[in-house]
């Protein structure tokens, strides 16, 4: 009997304790389902808050507020659970630009008389700011930071979806003659530039100006073809001067490309350009009112094998610049060209060799001769080592023998420059 009992017991115990144990479990779930509800609720709240806040923001870009999308952006997100440790923020990045810093460091040994080089220099640290204004243009401002102090290298506002299939910058950039002109000093293959630039187009650094640029590509069966104009200020140094508001200084560019087959392609450009230049200045008195005329030719060949796209490569290059300056002692007609190959035979490794011979622009009787010869090694994208032998024959037959490197580095992000 006493036993019967104690089984009793023990069943009833059981049964209580299994009881106990379900109810236990009930409320567990109850709670988990509690707390998937109010999440859900949090992200629903924080998806309705975010949606109203960007139909505001493309309300305020058009020009005209959606009802009730002006007053929610500006009602305060009190309700919204503050962001996670780590969580990204949505718009965190719509008004901050793309910025970045390429280091140019260059160095010499050998002998120049005519054109000497400091033995070390950190010739130019470009800081870039590129970002989308709104959705009808972009802007991109480069600042160059070198020995002389800090200038606007480049500043311009650009239009890519104008009527007529125009495409409009606004601003201070470059002069659209040939091709070395329109690239930025870390982006040219070689640690200087071409005799011609310096003899021709009025120095190591590119010419250009404050103005306004129209390009258009020109539809046809055979080719891509584009046509720029651009009208500016009319002051570049040691090409064009402007003395007067009308002294403008006009450029043209026609460029035309085509693949040649599926590993090599050609890009052909004709050039042009006019302005006044400084030679009538006296004593800061325009005593004449002389020109500058340029006329120009420029070639690009580039093969790149699909299957080995990495490890080789060959970019053939050349230009060729004609320039008519008046002056007092009379007209100068002097010409001048480069021709260039560069050859990349390891993934990370280019060897080139380039040859140049320009007359000066205000002495056409004057020639200047120049070999050199190019090894280029990339640790990576953002590195660059590169050495440089270069003889040059001046025209007053002084012949300089020089060693030139150059260390190249960035940070941050830098928009890709025009193929």
């Amino acid at each position: 009997m006493r036993s019967s009992t104690i089984a009793l017991a023990s069943v009833v115990a059981l049964l209580f304790g299994c009881v106990g144990q379900a109810s236990a479990q009930t409320a567990d779930v109850q709670a988990l389902q509690q707390q998937v509800d109010a999440l859900r609720a949090q992200l629903e709240l924080m998806q309705k808050q975010y949606e109203e806040r960007l139909a505001a923001l493309e309300a305020r870009l058009s020009g005209a507020a959606p009802e009730g999308a002006a007053a929610a952006a500006a009602a305060p997100a009190e309700a919204a659970p503050p962001p996670a440790a780590g969580t990204p923020t949505p718009n965190a990045k719509v008004f901050n630009p793309d910025m970045a810093v390429i280091g140019n460091f260059l160095g010499a040994a050998g002998r120049n008389r005519v054109n000497p080089a400091p033995a070390l220099e950190m010739r130019e640290s470009e800081v870039s700011f590129q970002a989308i204004v709104d959705p009808y243009a972009r802007a991109d401002f480069f600042l160059s930071f070198g020995q002389d102090g800090v200038s606007l290298e480049e500043g311009f506002l650009t239009f890519p979806t104008l009527p007529g299939g125009l495409l409009m910058k606004v601003g201070k950039m470059y002069g659209a003659f040939g091709k070395t002109n329109t690239l930025h000093s870390h982006v040219i293959p070689w640690t200087d530039r071409p005799l011609v630039m310096n003899n021709l187009l009025g120095g190591e650094e590119p010419f250009g100006d404050a103005g306004v640029s129209v390009a258009r590509l020109i539809p046809n069966p055979w080719a891509f073809l584009e046509a720029t104009g651009q009208v500016m200020r009319g002051d570049s140094e040691n090409l064009f001067h402007s003395s007067r508001r009308s002294d403008l200084t006009y450029v043209g560019h026609l460029r035309g490309y085509q693949d040649i087959t599926e590993n090599t392609n050609i890009d052909l450009g004709a050039s042009y350009a006019r302005g006044h230049n400084a030679a009538g200045i006296v004593n800061d008195v325009d005593a004449g009112r002389f020109q500058t005329e340029l006329w120009g030719a420029d070639a690009t060949l580039r093969w790149k094998p699909l299957q080995r796209s990495i490890y080789h490569s060959f970019v053939g290059r050349s230009e060729a610049v004609w320039s008519r300056r008046q002056q007092f002692a009379g007209l100068q007609e002097s010409f001048g060209y480069y021709v260039s190959g560069d050859y990349q035979f390891a993934r990370r490794w280019f060897a080139g060799v380039r040859y140049d011979d320009s007359a000066r622009a205000d002495a056409s009787s004057v020639r200047d001769r120049g070999q050199s010869a190019v090894l280029t090694y990339w640790p990576s994208e953002f590195s660059q080592v590169r050495g440089q032998y270069r003889r040059t024959r001046y025209g007053d037959a002084s012949v300089a023998n020089e060693l030139l490197f150059q260390f190249q580095f960035s940070i941050g992000a830098h928009g890709a420059h025009a193929f």
